[in-house]
């Protein structure tokens, strides 16, 4: 089954250098869009695999409705986590791709609660005029191809810095599990390559120096460029599968000890947030609007959103 359904380097600013960057994203800093005080503005440090679709829909479409400015920065997860805790990053919101990294690093100093908003799944996104492209868009299995695979022909983020890396890694292990591959996750991971920057994860591809790409579907879909869905059983998009998912685990460099999950994103206000009101309104916007997501080719029906800890009355979930 295919469809043709991608984000940021430490990445901020405003839409006008988004765009300008056609697709891929790098590094920089744009003041917030329009002539509104600091005070009319949030903040939100986000997955990096959400950039296009906060970027480019749900920023504008607060801005517009609300009057308050929106400013996006977005990373990988697990650094999104570290900055909150290090102290370097002051957001007013924060959106993860894990939802146990906000309960596991930012409880309870950081945070006293979330809301899980939107699923995602886990899939491959491939150039078609390379060999393993190729390959996999005339249906021979995806880790016969992969089996195959030349050094860093393969690009995955780094399993240290974000769900999606770890979340590639329970997939090869899965894979190898299922199918009986005696070394095949450990071969795949020696040859892939490690993005760091997690919303350039899709620019190999894109230019077609990369075959393959493990992403997410709406990182594929925000980069147009084809990706081959996975079986339930390994896609991290089918909570029914929750049990079997668990069975894959990775151990980070920092020593945070991962187990697979389905791809589910929370969000919360930051407990010192600068503008707390702002940082609810958008959340509870986000909450609103799950069309803006769901065009973007994530998942936002039952059981969305659902809260957990004391979500504040603002927000309505």
């Amino acid at each position: 089954m295919r469809s043709h359904d991608g984000t940021s380097d430490g990445w901020r600013g405003s839409r006008r250098s988004f765009l300008a960057v056609a697709g891929v994203v790098t590094g920089g800093v744009v003041g917030a869009a329009g002539c509104l005080g600091a005070g009319d503005r949030v903040r939100v440090l986000s997955a990096g695999s959400l950039a296009v679709a906060l970027e480019e829909y749900v920023g504008p479409a607060f801005e517009s409705e609300t009057g308050i400015s929106y400013e996006g920065e977005y990373h990988g997860s697990n650094v999104v986590v570290r900055m909150i805790e290090e102290g370097t990053k002051h957001p007013d919101v924060v959106v993860s791709a894990d939802v146990e990294l906000v309960r596991d690093q930012l409880y309870p100093d950081h945070a006293e609660w979330d809301v899980e908003f939107a699923a995602n799944e886990v899939g491959i996104a491939y150039a078609p005029e390379t060999e393993l492209g190729a390959r996999l868009a005339a249906d021979e299995p995806w880790y016969e191809v992969f089996a195959d695979a030349e050094a860093n022909e393969i690009a995955i983020s780094d399993p240290n810095l974000d769900p999606l890396g770890y979340r590639a890694v329970h997939l090869f292990e899965l894979a190898e599990r299922r199918y009986d591959l005696e070394g095949f996750c450990e071969t795949l991971l020696e040859r892939a390559y490690r993005e760091p920057d997690e919303p350039k994860l899709l620019a190999g591809v894109e230019a077609g120096n990369r075959a393959c790409a493990v992403a997410y579907r709406n990182m594929a879909l925000d980069h147009d460029v084809p990706f081959l869905a996975l079986p339930d059983a390994y896609n991290f998009g089918n909570p029914t599968y929750a049990d079997e998912y668990a069975t894959a685990s990775y151990t980070t460099e920092a020593g945070y000890s991962t187990e697979g999950t389905p791809a589910v994103y929370n969000t919360t206000v930051r407990t010192a947030a600068d503008n707390a009101d702002a940082g609810r309104a958008f959340v509870d916007f986000l909450l609103e609007r799950p069309s803006l997501l769901e065009d973007r080719g994530l998942r936002v029906d039952d059981p969305f959103p659902r809260e957990h800890g004391l979500v504040p009355e603002a927000i309505e979930a």
